[in-house]
């Protein structure tokens, strides 16, 4: 008898289908009100929350925005954003590091999306996650601080690689930490090629007008 070479079969599922399904349902209810869903993903302490009370501050009036807040625990996010006057939902995770679709479909409902201009995504604080979980957002902003390091973007390729902007946040305290700007930025053009990026400070207020644009769709 000849005998007969080995077959390797390969079969490959989509183990986010369902979660795919999801996030198209979301952009059509997003798009349906007219809605620009931005997701906010970071290390945790990148400045995500800071970020938005200065944003929700400083377009109040000009723009409806709400947030839907994901942590694992407690809703001192939402509590702090709240105090800015924008309505802001918690969802807790639990033990899931990440946000996904069916998360924020269930937490849809409690907003009045007709009535708004921008919802905010803000994820949970983690670079691996995140990255592979499409919410139905409109855009992707990856933020990442200066006290975090310049390899970050080298370190997380997949999370930086799905950004339609990232965002250098603290840039007031640069200097103070040895932050190494142009390699920051040589390391995000490696990860994904040609990105937008925005270099801010949340307290003093520098390079927000450029983040602003990027809430509008401007940029």
């Amino acid at each position: 008898m000849t005998a007969t070479a080995p077959r390797i079969v390969t079969v490959r599922q989509n183990i986010l289908k369902a979660n795919d399904h999801t996030a198209a349902e979301n952009r059509r209810t997003f798009e349906a009100a007219g809605v620009r869903a931005i997701n906010l993903a970071s290390s945790p302490g990148a400045g995500k929350t800071a970020l938005l009370e200065r944003t929700l501050r400083d377009l109040a009036g000009g723009l409806n925005m709400a947030v839907a807040v994901g942590d694992l625990a407690t809703d001192n996010d939402a509590a702090r954003l709240r105090q800015w006057g924008a309505q802001a939902e918690q969802i807790v995770t639990g033990t899931v590091c990440h946000l996904d679709a069916a998360m924020v479909g269930e937490v849809l409902p409690r907003f009045e999306l007709a009535a708004l201009d921008v919802l905010f995504l803000e994820n949970v604080g983690n670079l691996v996650c995140p990255s592979s979980y499409d919410l139905g957002e409109a855009a992707r902003a990856v933020l990442i601080s200066t006290t975090e390091g310049e390899d970050k973007p080298l370190k997380y390729p997949t999370m930086f690689n799905t950004a339609d902007v990232v965002v250098i946040t603290k840039m007031d305290i640069a200097d103070a930490v040895g932050f190494d700007r142009a390699l920051c930025r040589e390391n995000i053009d490696r990860a994904r090629p040609g990105v937008p990026v925005i270099e801010l400070s949340s307290r003093r207020g520098e390079g927000l007008d450029a983040w602003y644009a990027f809430v509008r769709g401007e940029r």
